[in-house]
């Protein structure tokens, strides 16, 4: 995956898939196209870019929880 481009990895959404992720604690939204497989750590749902991370205030805690909805 690729830290400066708005990507995330999924566990079964298609590749190529556009997903927008809401960041509950602030509300803040970003669209990122699904580009590999993960998380594989339990309870966790989506894995974002640093890039996708920093749009919705979530790199400094690492992790936060989040609303998906897939576009389109």
């Amino acid at each position: 995956m690729n830290p400066a481009q708005m990507t995330a990895a999924h566990r079964s959404l298609p590749f190529g898939a556009k997903v927008k992720v809401t960041n509950s604690r602030t509300g803040k939204s970003v669209i990122v196209r699904i580009n590999d497989r993960g998380p594989f750590v339990r309870g966790r749902i989506i894995d974002l870019s640093k890039a996708a991370a920093g749009k919705i205030g979530m790199v400094r805690s690492g992790h936060a929880p989040v609303c998906i909805a897939a576009l389109g």
